[in-house]
């Protein structure tokens, strides 16, 4: 495997990992994330599919590729997410008392690595035809922004 696709899927891994933790153990006082409804979840991927879209001049295999991506990455955040309803209280529950609950810790990642391993061929999969449907102009626009730090498209200025 060429090292810029290891980058790549090491890259889109380790943030899926990142995003997942940070919401699954962050709060926010707007709807965003796990707190959204579907119908906004739906509007808010709809909204990047075609942002993405736009930039990369996609047709309509590629977007449904691109769409299929997005629900893989969707999927594996519910599962790091998991059934909680408040994966705050979760991790204060780990240092509520004199000691730290080493066990109740140790039994939190389990799931959470659980869950990553098992979705992340999945997203793998998902993420690769996405990107071999690409042209090899569109495979260029991607590494520029993506693998040398300009993050525009995913910024909202």
């Amino acid at each position: 495997m060429k090292p810029w696709i290891k980058r790549t899927l090491f890259s889109l891994f380790g943030a899926s990992i990142l995003v997942g933790g940070l919401s699954a153990c962050s709060h926010h006082r707007h709807e965003f994330g796990a707190n959204m409804s579907a119908e906004d979840q739906a509007q808010m991927r709809g909204k990047i599919i075609g942002r993405v879209a736009s930039k990369l001049d996609l047709n309509a295999d590629q977007k449904q590729r691109l769409g299929v991506l997005a629900d893989k990455l969707q999927e594996q955040r519910a599962a790091l997410v998991g059934k909680t309803t408040n994966p705050r209280a979760e991790v204060q529950a780990l240092v509520a008392g004199d000691k730290f609950d080493r066990t109740r810790a140790q039994t939190l990642l389990s799931e959470k690595t659980a869950a990553i391993t098992s979705k992340s061929p999945e997203v793998i999969t998902a993420l690769a035809d996405f990107y071999d449907s690409l042209t090899p102009a569109q495979q260029t626009k991607v590494r520029e922004a993506m693998l040398q730090g300009h993050h525009g498209w995913w910024h909202r200025g």
